[in-house]
């Protein structure tokens, strides 16, 4: 007679309260798609958790798109939204101030004039 057990480990996740519904830009991918949530580690004995790996859990931030996690304490950025952004309804990147443009010539192509034709090219 063969009984088959199976071990494991099981991770539950939640929303962390003050971040909800706040989405931030993945360091990994650079996607607006990770979130702050709490991880609760579990030991499972056939599909049932029996024992919790950490007591307090961890929180991360956390990307939908690649997977990537960081710990939330390596994010001052998200830190500082904190409550603020998620209930306002407000865009990443719109709750810095604005500042005039840099005197000077314009950056980038075009500046000074389309660029000279070229002679006409003569064959023979």
């Amino acid at each position: 007679m063969c009984i088959v057990f199976t071990c494991g480990e099981h991770t539950f996740r939640k929303q962390v309260e003050g971040y909800e519904g706040l989405v931030c830009r993945c360091y990994n991918c650079g996607n607006y798609a990770a979130s702050v949530v709490r991880s609760h580690p579990w030991f499972t004995f056939c599909f049932i958790p029996v024992l919790p790996l950490s007591i307090k859990g961890y929180e991360d931030v956390s990307c939908r798109i690649c997977g990537f996690e960081q710990p939330l304490s390596h994010r001052p950025d998200v830190q500082a939204m904190r409550g603020g952004a998620a209930a306002s309804g407000a865009v990443p990147g719109q709750a810095m101030p604005m500042h005039p443009p840099p005197m000077g010539p314009p950056q980038g192509w075009g500046y000074g004039g389309p660029p000279p034709k070229p002679d006409q090219m003569r064959y023979g």
